[in-house]
């Protein structure tokens, strides 16, 4: 552990003038709990990377259906239109998201199919209504899970989902668990990987931006940032269910990365003053500053290559929000 406090304490000390790291990977994960989708570039939304968690599963009662209870939906590979990606591409009638998953016949849904309103849908402590796919996802998702399930798609003409307010007012998200962005840093991928006896890919943790040059954790510091000059500011570090411990290329899980973070990641390994033994963190939630006005946010991209400027850092992991 000596090796990880010594390449942190350095995180902290470079030049606000230089770059602190850059964007190497950028994934979208259009339904949620499903694989997610290794891009070029993403436009800013209102909600986050446009398509990221804008579908998700749900059971008989409504109630989204993650990996925490149906690792499944780790197979489940979601496929969008070549030029979804771009900031002026509008879907037409014969743009479809296409699904694939083992055993499964291929399942195309239409971008722009009329869907009707279904109320009671829920995830986490958000209730409200959302646009049922259809018949077909219905029973394509019923008879890959085995049990009764239904694909929904996030409803922005009728619907608002507000992270917490108590980390920051204001800002929304579609089908995420709490933030539109995570961050996670490849220093902090290599560290971890260090301690662990079996390597793991980042697709373990899910983030929606990977960046490279900077030490390890990092981005639990990173308080407001321009990532090519587009502000995005770090919310609340990750804390991390059970979904990392999951191969998202078998559906099965395990024990690691948790019994390995739990050795550095708490919060009393952290030094926060609340104590959460269960807790461990990996990444940086963060909100995108643009997103809140559609003049500011209209044209806006994240490429992969971009620099990040850091231009204020929290003092301490006691300092940050978790």
């Amino acid at each position: 552990m000596d090796k990880l406090f010594s390449l942190f304490s350095t995180s902290t000390s470079r030049s606000s003038s230089a770059p602190a790291a850059t964007v190497t990977s950028i994934f979208i994960y259009p339904i949620k709990s499903c694989r997610g989708i290794s891009v070029p570039q993403a436009p800013i939304t209102s909600t986050g990377f446009r398509w990221d968690r804008q579908w998700m599963v749900v059971n008989s009662n409504g109630r989204a259906l993650t990996q925490r209870v149906e690792p499944k939906l780790a197979l489940v590979e979601p496929e969008l239109p070549p030029d979804a990606l771009d900031v002026n591409w509008i879907p037409s009638d014969s743009s479809y998201m296409v699904l694939r998953a083992p055993d499964m016949d291929p399942l195309k849904v239409c971008l722009t199919r009329a869907c009707n309103v279904v109320d009671g849908i829920s995830v986490w402590e958000w209730v409200g209504s959302a646009l049922d796919v259809g018949d077909e996802a219905s029973k394509w998702f019923t008879k890959y899970l085995g049990k009764p399930s239904r694909l929904v798609r996030f409803d922005t003409s009728l619907e608002s989902r507000f992270v917490d307010p108590d980390y920051a007012q204001g800002y929304t998200a579609m089908f995420s668990d709490g933030f539109p962005y995570l961050v996670i840093s490849q220093g902090s991928l290599d560290l971890l990987n260090e301690l662990l006896k079996e390597p793991l890919p980042i697709n373990r943790f899910r983030p929606n931006i990977l960046v490279d040059g900077c030490a390890p954790f990092s981005e639990d510091l990173w308080k407001v940032t321009k990532l090519n000059n587009i502000a995005f500011h770090g919310v609340k570090l990750c804390s991390r269910c059970k979904v990392p411990t999951i191969n998202q290329e078998s559906g099965i899980a395990g024990t690691e990365p948790t019994e390995t973070l739990m050795k550095f990641r708490t919060d009393k390994a952290l030094k926060r003053e609340k104590i959460n033994k269960a807790k461990v963190y990996f990444g940086m939630n963060f909100v995108c500053a643009e997103s809140l006005s559609e003049s500011t946010m209209k044209g806006k991209v994240v490429k992969i290559g971009d620099p990040i400027h850091v231009l204020q850092r929290y003092a301490s992991h006691a300092d940050a929000a978790a």
